[in-house]
């Protein structure tokens, strides 16, 4: 089975979480897969890089997660999350997902 790089997990644990949590006006279940998909890619970036940048791509997650409040003011609610959800992709690949 293919793996899943850590930076699609990443991702897709932001824009899913904001989804659910949209499409069901319920934030905790937005929240669950939030924090599903991001302990899933921290465990992934520890395989991949060590503790040290596991630590700073998960610190760089749960900014990238609460910087999209403020940004969606300015530019919508999707267009944030999407723009943060990039940017923590990118940052995995660059740290980790290129190296496994």
């Amino acid at each position: 089975m293919a793996k899943v790089p850590a930076a699609a997990v990443a991702a897709s644990g932001l824009i899913g979480g904001y989804g659910v949590a949209r499409w069901t006006k319920k934030r905790q279940l937005g929240g669950a897969v939030l924090a599903v998909a991001g302990a899933a890619a921290a465990q992934q970036w520890q395989r991949a890089a060590g503790g040290r940048a596991a630590g700073a791509l998960t610190a760089g997650y749960v900014a990238a997660f609460a910087g999209s409040h403020p940004l969606a003011k300015k530019v919508g609610a999707w267009p944030a999350v999407f723009g943060v959800a990039g940017a923590v992709a990118l940052a995995s690949w660059v740290v980790a997902d290129r190296r496994a």
